[in-house]
């Protein structure tokens, strides 16, 4: 058993180092942070369910092939360095948005406290539903997805203390720093390409 446990420690640093890697190449809206991306992901699959975050690991189920789709969209609009134009959401598209992640995320919670030994089901399913959305937006090449991400990191460093998994709430706290940074970036770089 304990080798259980120290593999799944090893393998969460993996997973949040080529995280980081990921975040570092999305704030420089570089094509290749897709790869970075699908690696920890993948990895995070196993250690979510490890903890009985039962969303989060599904959601890493999801991530895979959002960034697989993700990757193929920011390849037919990359330039020739590999950086993609980004833009806004009009303003009726965010009350969608912000409608659908949240009638998700309730229904979410609710099937997760309803039928599963999920530990924190409502803050799951928050952060699932939300990262969904981010991640959709993200593919979509929408500023608001750092938006959103910054309050996912926010809540995902609280629910990963109160589960243990420091080295995740770790990344999402660097993360947490880089969505300021990425947000920031793209604003700047959509005005740039408005005025140009």
């Amino acid at each position: 058993m304990a080798l259980d446990s120290e593999l799944m420690q090893i393998l969460e640093w993996i997973a949040a180092g080529l995280g980081l890697l990921n975040i570092m190449l999305l704030v420089w809206r570089s094509v290749w942070n897709y790869a970075f991306g699908i690696a920890s992901v993948a990895i995070y699959i196993f250690v979510f369910f490890e903890t009985r975050l039962y969303a989060e690991s599904a959601l890493q189920v999801f991530f895979v092939l959002a960034q697989v789709w993700g990757w193929y969209l920011w390849y037919k609009v990359g330039d020739d360095d590999g950086q993609v134009p980004v833009r806004w959401l009009d303003w009726p598209s965010r009350v969608v948005w912000t409608v659908a992640t949240a009638a998700m995320s309730l229904n979410l919670g609710w099937a997760l406290h309803r039928f599963t030994n999920a530990a924190m089901p409502y803050a799951d399913s928050a952060i699932a539903g939300a990262s969904v959305a981010a991640q959709i937006l993200l593919g979509f090449r929408r500023i608001e997805n750092w938006i959103i991400w910054i309050l996912i990191d926010v809540a995902a460093v609280a629910l990963y203390i109160n589960r243990g998994l420091y080295p995740t709430a770790g990344l999402y706290g660097g993360m947490l720093v880089m969505s300021l940074f990425g947000l920031r970036e793209w604003i700047l770089a959509e005005r740039q390409a408005r005025t140009a």
